[in-house]
């Protein structure tokens, strides 16, 4: 990372709470600058969802002037329905963030709740208590979408300070293979 501030607005996509993050990062140190949700409760169909998220999310992005996106990714359901929805809310985000040049990063979940309470399939109060915690703070938002997209900005974060993640190796046998100038036979 660089030694100027830079501010990573991570996002838990929903259809009818989406939750968000920013946090900076000034020198090797993260700090929490705004967290919320954008509900979608009282719009009586997805598109009328998508809408207001498209608007709500266009000011936010234009509001906080996020330098990267992290967006969790949509993961494996079983109703194909709430997938689809939920990819279209995703979607309208990251267009947004395409359109405002902001690069856009995606996690799995599990690579989240790994990230920051070390276990890949800790539960959503796991990872508040974390943050909680790791930030040393009095108290959260009492919705846990909105600490799910601040674990997701503390993910890219984390990712970004890691070398090997940012050298997009993943294995030992890929850094033989990527370079073989530095193994000795």
């Amino acid at each position: 990372m660089d030694k100027e501030p830079v501010k990573i607005l991570g996002i838990d996509p929903g259809t009818n709470v989406m939750g968000y993050g920013l946090i900076e990062i000034v020198g090797n140190k993260p700090r929490i600058l705004q967290v919320g949700v954008i509900k979608t409760t009282g719009f009586a169909d997805h598109y009328q969802k998508l809408g207001h998220i498209f608007e709500r999310t266009n000011s936010l992005l234009n509001e906080l002037k996020p330098d990267e996106l992290a967006i969790e990714s949509p993961f494996y359901g079983k109703d194909i329905q709430a997938m689809l929805k939920l990819g279209r809310a995703q979607g309208v985000v990251m267009g947004l963030a395409l359109n405002k040049n902001i690069p856009i990063f995606e996690y799995a979940p599990l690579k989240v709740k790994q990230a920051i309470t070390g276990m890949g399939r800790a539960a959503k109060e796991q990872v508040a208590f974390f943050l909680k915690n790791m930030f040393s703070l009095n108290e959260l938002p009492k919705e846990l979408d909105a600490t799910d997209a601040v674990a997701v900005a503390v993910c890219h974060y984390l990712q970004m300070r890691n070398p090997v993640a940012k050298s997009g190796i993943k294995s030992w046998s890929d850094f033989v293979k990527k370079n073989p100038d530095k193994v000795k036979k």
